[in-house]
């Protein structure tokens, strides 16, 4: 039996402390808002346009409340590219590890390269951990995307699995939305592209930029958004959003609108910040969701 929603009613925070209180097993999948022309009217009376599941954004998995994976559709979560996000293979290990290494599954994969001493067992467990949290936290600053809980349906067992304690991850994730925000202020649109101002070489000269910032400063164009920038970077919407904002609060990129775009349609009123820890829904919302997911 799934339990099924939309964040705009049930933040990413309250599901997952749900799944911790209930000792679930089972994946969240959460979509990408698809806003039709229908009128709903929610709990509260208010009525706004019904918005209805498109392409799987984020698949994330839980043993016994734990969080144990995640990945993000626009991702590549190949092992190879999570272990060169985390500083462990550089980009041509990656590139030629990812080519010669297709065929063979995760944990396949990870075992040779911990033989061949290209990184240690540590190193696995702890890129995935950070892989799989990055997804988590950047999930809980979103709050309009429709979910489904789909109990007992686990990733394959040839995928490496990382197993996480909830109540940190919440709390965590909690501070971490505060501080999203106002990039989330700044940078509302990812469809929106960069492109260099006049003369970047003087602009540039002296500038001392980390991994990211260089791995996102390869792909600026006018003809690629922020959103494809993140997709080719294997960055989350938070990630590209830090090292956008730095980028043109130092003048080394400006924003434009891409060829072709369209501007998105609105989301009704209902759509609200990400959660508070003050702020709760009401205890019997709480207590009838408590009591579904333990009876599914």
């Amino acid at each position: 039996m799934a339990f099924k929603g939309i964040l705009a009613d049930f933040s990413a925070t309250q599901i997952l402390n749900l799944i911790n209180l209930a000792h679930k097993t089972g994946t969240l999948r959460v979509y990408n808002p698809v806003v039709t022309d229908e009128y709903i009217t929610d709990g509260a009376g208010n009525k706004r346009k019904k918005v209805v599941p498109g392409e799987e954004r984020v698949s994330i998995a839980f043993r016994d409340g734990k969080l144990i994976l995640a990945t993000m559709g626009a991702q590549d979560g190949h092992l190879a590219n999570v272990l060169h996000k985390a500083g462990k293979l550089n980009a041509e290990q990656a590139r030629v590890i990812r080519e010669r290494g297709a065929k063979y599954s995760d944990k396949a994969l990870a075992l040779m390269l911990i033989n061949a001493n290209y990184v240690t067992k540590a190193d696995v467990v702890r890129s995935i951990q950070r892989h799989t949290l990055d997804i988590v936290y950047d999930l809980m600053t979103w709050t309009q995307e429709p979910f489904v809980f789909e109990e007992n349906v686990l990733p394959s067992t040839d995928r490496i699995t990382v197993p996480i304690d909830l109540k940190n991850v919440i709390i965590e994730g909690t501070r971490r939305a505060r501080k999203v925000k106002p990039l989330e202020e700044e940078l509302p649109n990812l469809d929106m592209a960069l492109k260099f101002p006049e003369a970047p070489g003087e602009k540039f000269r002296g500038i001392h930029l980390g991994v990211d910032e260089w791995h996102v400063v390869a792909f600026i164009n006018p003809k690629n958004s922020m959103r494809q920038i993140a997709k080719a970077c294997n960055m989350t919407d938070t990630e590209i959003r830090q090292v956008v904002y730095g980028l043109l609060q130092a003048g080394l990129v400006e924003l434009v609108k891409p060829p072709g775009m369209k501007m998105p349609q609105p989301v009704a009123a209902g759509r609200r910040s990400p959660a508070h820890p003050s702020q709760t829904i009401k205890p019997s919302v709480v207590e009838r969701l408590i009591n579904k997911i333990k009876d599914m």
